[in-house]
């Protein structure tokens, strides 16, 4: 009686839920389109056109227009008049918005995953700092889509041993928001030759492998802040000049 009342019960389930297929065009372009912003393939500021960007990912205009929809909800794009979007420009406001929440947020990840790493983990992203070491070693023009690729690599190996299904997606969010900011900073870095970031890592690295949560959260405000810190300045000065 009881398998009875439970197929009745997934008949009408089922009746109220449309079929499920496979990835939609509209979802390869919302994935690619995601990537290249948390890339920071996209400048502060930048105006995308729905044509432009169709053109650029060979498809129709619908599903790039339905796609850009998801991300203005995202607060990832901002919705201009005349039916273009542009990438959010970097405001003081922006800035520490965005730092105060990615501390909270990626801060307390870190910390859950601190005694929950393995040796496995630890290895593996002492491997990532190994590739960022040989990239860094190459006296070849410097690689920021490697740069940016490796620097997420590191931090979601991480974050995805907190053990927390629901601050994954939340920081997911935070570094689609952060991505164009990110690149901006990497950039104004190599142009002021500051420290690299694989110094930062390391300290967080060296936390997590004695289980120390506070430590690891220390590390990586340290870390996350660099950036924000170096661009708030920036603005800062740029006001100061009248240029802003």
């Amino acid at each position: 009686m009881q398998k009875a009342a439970a197929e009745r019960n997934n008949e009408v389930i089922a009746a109220q839920l449309a079929p499920v297929g496979r990835e939609t065009v509209q979802d390869r372009v919302y994935s690619e389109l995601r990537r290249a912003l948390i890339g920071g393939l996209f400048e502060p500021s930048q105006v995308l056109t729905i044509r432009g960007l169709a053109d650029a990912l060979v498809t129709s205009t619908m599903p790039v227009r339905e796609a850009l929809g998801r991300l203005i909800t995202e607060k990832a794009l901002e919705a201009l008049p005349n039916r273009s979007v542009r990438v959010p420009p970097i405001t003081l406001e922006r800035l520490d918005d965005l730092l105060r929440a990615r501390i909270l947020i990626e801060g307390e990840a870190i910390a859950l995953a601190a005694p929950r790493m393995s040796t496995r983990q630890i290895a593996a992203i002492e491997t990532i700092l190994g590739e960022w070491d040989e990239m860094r070693a190459l006296k070849h023009k410097k690689d920021v889509d490697r740069e940016v690729t490796l620097n997420q690599s590191f931090h979601f190996e991480i974050y995805r041993a907190c053990g927390s299904a629901v601050l994954i997606p939340m920081i997911e969010s935070l570094w689609l928001q952060s991505g164009p900011c990110i690149r901006v900073a990497i950039y104004a870095f190599s142009e002021a030759g500051e420290v690299d970031t694989a110094q930062y890592h390391r300290g967080i690295v060296t936390a997590l492998a004695t289980q120390d949560a506070q430590a690891a959260r220390d590390a990586l405000v340290a870390d996350i802040s660099r950036p924000f810190t170096f661009l708030r300045s920036k603005l800062q000065s740029a006001a100061g000049k009248g240029l802003i």
